[in-house]
């Protein structure tokens, strides 16, 4: 081989690799940064790029499609000094490469990390019922705090979502055994409130059974009353028929006694026949 094959050859490999490192092809979806002596040159967007070989370097290559970051999960202490779990996913997208690359050492660490320590800030001013049932406020304040610091570093943070938030294990535990003892206080309280009803009404049932036996004792006493009196305007002064009516109250008295299962012995008065024979001849004298 002569020596002006051997130039050649080596001028045309020369030329092709200075080509292939002149020439960038960027895809849909990335920007690449290029510095040119260690410092920022320019963004090379997707397509057809053309840079000076050997001068400028492609120093970083960014993904301008969203990302996804996952938050890992976390004990979180509410204001009531329960222990919660919580953990998040974030989706950003970066609009500002250079912000990207020299703002920060690592974007998507440093997303992550102040995702975590503002949800901290955040369920830490909550009480436990409250963090738990305030999913959609957490993340809207989530999101608000984070967006300041995002920008500065060159990106936009298009939603971040509450993945799961519940209590610790201990915590759980706890909570059902207040649940536990809640519905037996309840389960107290409604039978306490039962016998009280029960305990009014019977009361209230007898006061009713006092005011009706009183009633019918009054009526009883009217008619007795009643009775008597027309009894008494019925016989007049006389005492014949006063005493005709108390021997005949006697006698059936006497017949109702003898006919009774338990009467064994029947006592007669031992004025009876004085009584009869004075009734008699009241009787008598009177016709």
């Amino acid at each position: 081989m002569s020596a002006g094959l051997a130039v050649a050859i080596a001028v045309l490999a020369f030329v092709l690799i200075t080509i292939a490192k002149g020439v960038r092809l960027v895809a849909q979806g990335e920007e690449w940064v290029v510095e040119r002596l260690g410092r920022y040159h320019v963004t090379l967007r997707p397509g057809l790029n053309l840079i000076i070989p050997f001068l400028d370097n492609v120093a970083y290559k960014l993904v301008t499609k969203d990302i996804i970051l996952d938050v890992q999960q976390q004990e979180v202490i509410t204001r009531d000094n329960a222990v919660i779990l919580a953990n998040a996913i974030a989706f950003v997208k970066v609009t500002d490469p250079v912000k990207a690359v020299y703002g920060v050492t690592d974007f998507s660490e440093a997303i992550r990390n102040l995702i975590m320590t503002t949800l901290r800030s955040i369920v830490g001013e909550m009480e436990l019922d409250e963090a738990l049932s305030s999913r959609d406020k957490i993340k809207a304040r989530l999101r608000e705090s984070i967006a300041d610091e995002a920008v500065d570093w060159g990106l936009t943070v298009k939603s971040v979502e509450i993945q799961d938030i519940k209590p610790s294990e201990s915590m759980q535990r706890a909570m059902e055994l207040q649940a536990a003892a809640e519905r037996e206080r309840k389960a107290a309280v409604t039978k306490a409130e039962g016998e009280k009803q029960a305990a009014i009404l019977e009361a209230e049932a007898r006061l009713e059974s006092a005011r009706r036996d009183a009633s019918a004792q009054v009526l009883l006493a009217e008619a007795s009353s009643e009775a008597i009196r027309r009894v008494t305007n019925a016989v007049g002064t006389e005492p014949g028929p006063m005493m005709y009516l108390l021997g005949e109250k006697y006698i059936a008295s006497l017949e109702k006694l003898a006919q009774s299962d338990n009467a064994k012995v029947v006592l007669m008065p031992a004025d009876l026949q004085e009584t009869l024979r004075g009734l008699v001849g009241t009787l008598g004298g009177r016709s």
